[in-house]
């Protein structure tokens, strides 16, 4: 479908993101037996690789040597385009399929934006079965939906109506947009009668809101028998939102068995919902929730004090739902740092200089502040040292902005948010010094500058930083790879009549426009805009968009290197690739074949690294931007790598639906 190609979509894209040293290691080290081995180092069976969000293979075929041979094994197209039409402009594809072990029919499986679930041949691509769930178009919230869960039942059980049968022994489970959990027959896609009301269960019931509202994109979280569901709830518009519960049902019979709201008893406020996906640690029975923002996004008055289990990581008893250990790593958010990523779930080995000799159960935390938090995952002790940082206080009546905010001593920032007028950047003097000037002109304390009626600095914006595409983890060697967004907004709170707020907006603007955020039921609209000079570019200099190694036994960062290339972006397309780094949503896989794959950029390409120095070894164009986190498997002897290529809505640089599969020759 057609792709935008002026500057233009660089601002319409930074205006819309408020949504949302070392040794080298070397490649024998890997491993991938820490959490849930990843389908015995074969296949991919969550969402994250493993139940620890680890993004890790440990398949070896495709490796530095011949990853530049790699070319696409087979397509395969949803046939969205097809039967949305128009619709699918508001769209974004983010899903990663997961390959089902051969008890449960061995299909590679995925979600259409649409809430579609589609089950291919993972030799050919060939469709096997498909499950509509037929969700409600209304509203305007963009389509998404990240992935599927797979769990397997007990020996014997299967659909009550039909007595000795196995239909339904094998399940994935799918939350929808329209806010409905399924539950289907991994063999074959149809419901599973046992559960629920005849294979659904419907999340919220009739307060009143319409499709989009609250929804759900991620994948449930399955282990211990059940089924766990977050949710997304427009927290931008409203000043008291849905609250934001996290659910636990039997995942047979979709009985419900616990609740936790982050926000229980702070009835100032709403959403601190989970919208990222969970990881889970079912032998040491714990479940593991990043939590976002409290409502409304930039103005706290109406909920002082540190808003609970907002922004934070909260280990629940899986068994109960009971908080076992939490740790806020934003306190009285004023800046939309939701807790963008899934927990990483791994043993932090023994025979490293950052601890006695023990191996620990540990837990990588991202942020969208650019920070990455390491804990004792069984009692939520920190492995790296945290300070208090001392935070300017705000200018708004009422407001009582926390006085410090936690950073970690180790591993350093993967943004330096420190900017100031001879920081500016620019392709000619002339443009450099309309940075300079306006950067001159910002409220600019720092990090956490709280929002004013001033124009005011956000460095990084509420995209971050890092994002739901999260990292992948090097198998044993305590080596992160994370994709970073590094571009500069700025934000002014509009003081509003409590009648004339400007109309809620949807989840991208118009073209080179400053967006007004509502905050219905606040004195306060807030408007938001990229710092960019008048030919559209941003002031921070380049890198906007990175890769990163960090070493976190050593707390250093590895190398680090630019993630896309702008030459779609300007007023005519370059012939040749302009390595500045974009915007980026999606994330990235590694394997022990000494390779990580991503998507995520504004320019339609899938890129493989090397994971010790972060030089590109192979990429390849595709029909559109693939803002989706691939996955890879071997199948009959062969390796495959697996990614969305569909497009995003906020990156308005049109639409598909097509998914790549690519392999070394025959």
């Amino acid at each position: 479908m057609k792709r935008g190609n002026t500057m233009a979509v660089i601002v319409s894209f930074f205006s819309a993101m408020f949504l949302l040293g070392g040794q080298v290691i070397a490649q024998s080290t890997f491993s991938s037996k820490s959490i849930s081995p990843v389908g015995g180092d074969q296949g991919w069976l969550y969402y994250g690789g493993d139940q620890g969000g680890r993004h890790f293979s440990g398949n070896t075929q495709i490796n530095k040597k011949n990853v530049k041979d790699l070319d696409v094994a087979w397509t395969h197209r949803s046939g969205d385009v097809e039967t949305f039409g128009n619709a699918m402009e508001n769209t974004s594809t983010q899903s990663t399929p997961i390959l089902l072990p051969v008890a449960a029919g061995e299909s590679l499986v995925y979600c259409t934006p649409f809430g579609r679930v589609i089950a291919l041949d993972p030799g050919n691509g060939k469709q096997r079965w498909q499950f509509d769930p037929k969700v409600d178009q209304n509203g305007t919230r963009t389509f998404r939906c990240r992935g599927v869960s797979y769990g397997q039942m007990p020996e014997g059980a299967g659909d009550s109506e039909r007595p000795g049968t196995q239909q339904c022994r094998h399940r994935l489970y799918l939350a929808t947009h329209d806010r409905r959990l399924w539950a289907i027959d991994a063999i074959d896609g149809s419901p599973c009668e046992d559960f629920g009301d005849k294979g659904e269960i419907r999340l919220y019931g009739d307060e009143g809101y319409i499709a989009g509202e609250v929804s759900s994109s991620s994948a449930p979280t399955v282990g211990g028998g059940l089924v766990i569901v977050g949710s997304g709830i427009i927290d931008f518009s409203y000043s008291k939102t849905p609250r934001g519960t996290v659910s636990a049902f039997d995942w047979q019979s979709g009985k419900l068995v616990w609740q936790f709201d982050p926000l229980l008893g702070h009835d100032g406020s709403g959403s601190a919902n989970v919208w990222a996906p969970m990881s889970i640690d079912v032998n040491n029975d714990l479940v593991y929730l990043p939590t976002s923002a409290p409502s409304p996004d930039y103005y706290g008055v109406a909920r002082p004090g540190d808003d609970l289990y907002a922004n934070s990581i909260v280990a629940l008893e899986l068994s109960s739902g009971k908080v076992r250990w939490h740790f806020q790593h934003v306190r009285h958010d004023l800046w939309d740092y939701d807790t963008p990523a899934q927990p990483i779930l791994f043993d932090w080995k023994k025979n490293n200089s950052a601890n006695n000799g023990e191996n620990i159960p540990a837990l990588a935390q991202l942020t969208k502040q650019g920070f990455v938090f390491v804990f004792n995952r069984l009692t939520g002790e920190p492995l790296w040292e945290i300070t208090e940082q001392p935070v300017p206080p705000s200018q708004i009546a009422g407001e009582q902005a926390a006085r410090t905010q936690p950073k970690p001593i180790a591993p350093p920032s993967f943004i330096d948010s420190f900017l100031q007028p001879n920081d500016a950047w620019g392709l000619t003097a002339w443009d450099r010094n309309h940075c300079a000037k306006q950067i001159a002109d910002l409220n600019n304390l720092g990090l956490f500058t709280p929002m004013s009626e001033r124009l005011s600095l956000m460095y990084p914006g509420s995209l971050g930083g890092a994002n739901w595409g999260g990292g992948a983890l090097l198998g044993d060697s305590g080596v992160l790879l994370v994709n970073i967004n590094n571009t500069a907004f700025t934000g002014q709170l509009i003081e509003t009549p409590t009648t004339d707020h400007a109309k809620p907006r949807s989840d991208h603007p118009e073209n080179g426009k400053r967006m007004r955020v509502t905050m219905n039921g606040t004195p306060y609209d807030i408007e938001i805009g990229a710092l960019v000079s008048r030919l559209g570019i941003p002031c921070n200099k380049p890198p906007w968009g990175k890769l990163v190694a960090v070493d976190l036994y050593q707390g250093i960062i590895k190398w680090d290197v630019p993630l896309g290339s702008v030459h779609e972006m300007g007023p005519i397309n370059s012939p040749f690739h302009i390595n500045w780094g974009t915007p980026n949503l999606g994330g990235g896989i590694a394997t022990a074949g000494g390779v990580f794959f991503i998507g995520a950029t504004m320019d339609r390409q899938i890129r493989a690294f090397d994971v010790d120095t972060g030089k590109v070894l192979w990429k390849h164009t595709l029909a559109n931007d693939a803002t989706a986190t691939p996955m890879t498997y071997e199948y009959k002897g062969r390796q495959y790598v697996v990614i969305n290529s569909g497009g995003h809505a906020m990156f308005q640089r049109g639409y598909g639906d097509s998914l790549y599969a690519f392999a070394l020759p025959n």
